[in-house]
């Protein structure tokens, strides 16, 4: 069993001998890339299973990463004190010149989320993390459809404080359909989840992906790039554990991980209130689980 950071402050439990010939052997092959491709390779090969699965081909995929190569050469590679030329841009990216003029005359992708994925989170968000909306566990409580006469929580005040557009049944509804939460015959709303991940809907579970494995990477990234402070982005690994283990390891780093989860986005919306102005900072705390065995087990 082993921890795998790229954040440079982790304490590695290996003899120092053994750290000294890992340095080495990196510094190695870094220099000539060959660390750097092979590590591409890993991390492109689910996406390219993805983009086959959905019929987006290479030559497709090409044509969405000209723009995205000058778009960053343009934003994180500045010279301090000179103006971006198409010409550097053309040297730094291999992009044709005049493809780099078209895609900087054309207007930015919107990357705003849509519109239910949005309020969705924020949502959720509050009813995972605000006193009012959690049990004596610190749990989601279950809550009356209807807004209830002496103020107390409910589903409908819950749309309405987050949103004066948008009506309760609506999001109901459609959450419903997500299988996000569970209606019983005394009108109670319950939520199946501890984030904003559905059982249906495509639309909301490929913009958490890219979301999601995106600050994974950035922060990664971050680190390699040995840019400070290093970020946490650390993982466990182990083999040769039998079926049963798995599943028992799968079922402990879920319930485990809900719990930092759950504190952390709770603490997050205590600060939400106390900060001053329009703040626009942001942060995420991922976790995932792999495996290539095959869970049996049921989501909860």
């Amino acid at each position: 069993m082993g921890y795998f950071p790229t954040s440079t402050f982790f304490c590695y439990t290996l003899p120092m001998t053994e750290i000294s010939d890992k340095i080495e052997t990196a510094s190695t092959t870094t220099s000539g890339n060959t660390a750097l491709v092979e590590a591409i390779q890993r991390l492109l090969r689910p996406l390219v299973r993805l983009l086959l699965a959905k019929q987006i081909t290479y030559t497709y995929l090409i044509s969405l990463l000209k723009p995205l190569f000058v778009d960053v050469a343009v934003t994180e590679f500045k010279l301090e004190g000179k103006q971006q030329t198409d010409s550097r841009l053309s040297l730094l990216t291999g992009v044709h010149r005049k493809d780099i003029r078209r895609f900087l005359d054309e207007p930015q992708i919107d990357l705003t989320p849509p519109a239910n994925v949005s309020l969705g989170a924020r949502l959720i968000a509050r009813w995972n993390g605000e006193s009012d909306y959690l049990n004596e566990q610190a749990l989601p409580m279950p809550l009356p459809r209807l807004m209830q006469a002496d103020g107390a929580p409910s589903f409908e005040r819950l749309v309405s404080e987050e949103s004066k557009d948008i009506r309760s049944r609506a999001v109901l509804d459609e959450w419903l359909r997500l299988g996000l939460v569970e209606i019983d015959s005394n009108d109670f709303i319950s939520l199946r989840t501890g984030a904003f991940i559905p059982e249906q809907g495509s639309e909301e579970k490929l913009y958490y992906l890219g979301r999601n494995v995106r600050d994974h990477i950035e922060s990664a990234v971050h680190n390699v790039l040995d840019e400070k402070p290093p970020f946490l982005e650390r993982s466990v690994y182990s083999d040769g554990l039998s079926p049963q283990a798995i599943e028992e390891l799968a079922q402990m780093a879920e319930n485990m991980s809900m719990d930092v989860l759950r504190a952390i986005n709770k603490r997050a919306q205590e600060l939400k209130k106390t900060s001053s102005g329009n703040q626009k900072n942001r942060m995420t705390l991922g976790v995932y689980f792999y495996t290539d065995a095959t869970l049996d087990r049921k989501k909860t």
